[in-house]
């Protein structure tokens, strides 16, 4: 009887945002999740109580009978535990979910490797449903290609092969529309907070927001004073923001960046 791709004895090597979730729905979907290691003892725990797992806050007891090792780890932390975690493993799959850290980082060190990015913001609080996160490969070899491509497809929809390179750029490009839209949502509640109004009014203009660029190009979508070039009303808002001079900088910085691309 052919084995089932499912059998496949995995250890996860992090227990933080990305792992939890990619650790949790490779759980859902039938695979087996045979340890967790984490250094802090609690997240390895609750990681492994959660996908039925083994746990160990020590490198030295992570097991060597895993057949694919995922590596999600702070980019830090990830090289300077490397050699550690492949020896005695040489030949096992290890692969990395990292959107910026090259394949070849393996070079030398595994001989089999590879990288597997679910491109999405995650925490350990929010499921997301996997199904429609793109997710981008890359692989040492065409048999360990084949088999990780086997295991995307079987979490999501969207799957396609990335060079290193292409990453590096995905990893920039998610940076501009994750990381620094949250952080304006961030300075605009601190903004309303001081001023006695609820963040919650801007949920709907979040969303819209989000909506259109489903159907339009991004620089189609953009309204606001900058866009139309309306100085009285940028003036006034340099005004207003005079006793928040950081705010005050970047307002006029993304103003004039939106004037320019349009």
């Amino acid at each position: 009887m052919k084995r089932s791709i499912q059998d496949t004895q995995i250890v996860f090597i992090g227990s933080g945002n990305l792992a939890t979730n990619l650790a949790k729905v490779l759980y859902r979907r039938g695979f087996r999740i045979m340890q967790v290691y984490s250094r802090t003892e609690i997240h390895a725990r609750q990681l492994a109580d959660a996908v039925e797992a083994e746990w160990t806050d020590s490198l030295d007891s992570v097991s060597l009978s895993g057949e694919i090792y995922f590596v999600s780890l702070t980019d830090t932390a990830f090289v300077q535990l490397l050699p550690q975690l492949v020896k005695g493993r040489e030949d096992k799959l290890f692969i990395h979910t990292a959107g910026s850290i090259p394949l070849d980082v393996w070079k030398g060190q595994a001989n089999r490797y590879g990288v597997v990015y679910p491109m999405q913001t995650f925490s350990k609080q929010v499921e997301v449903d996997f199904s429609q996160i793109p997710i981008f490969i890359e692989a040492s070899n065409t048999e360990d290609h084949d088999l990780m491509k086997g295991i995307a497809q079987i979490l999501s929809q969207k799957v396609y092969d990335a060079t290193s390179e292409q990453r590096k750029i995905l990893h920039l490009a998610a940076v501009f529309t994750c990381n620094f839209s949250n952080h304006m949502y961030a300075l605009a509640a601190e903004l309303l907070n001081k001023y006695d109004l609820p963040f919650d009014v801007m949920l709907p203009l979040i969303d819209e927001t989000a909506r259109k660029v489903h159907q339009l190009a991004p620089s189609l979508t953009q309204t606001g004073p900058a866009a139309r070039n309306d100085e009285e009303v940028m003036n006034a808002h340099i005004q207003m923001l005079q006793k928040e001079p950081s705010l005050q900088e970047l307002y006029k910085l993304i103003s004039r960046s939106i004037h320019d691309l349009k």
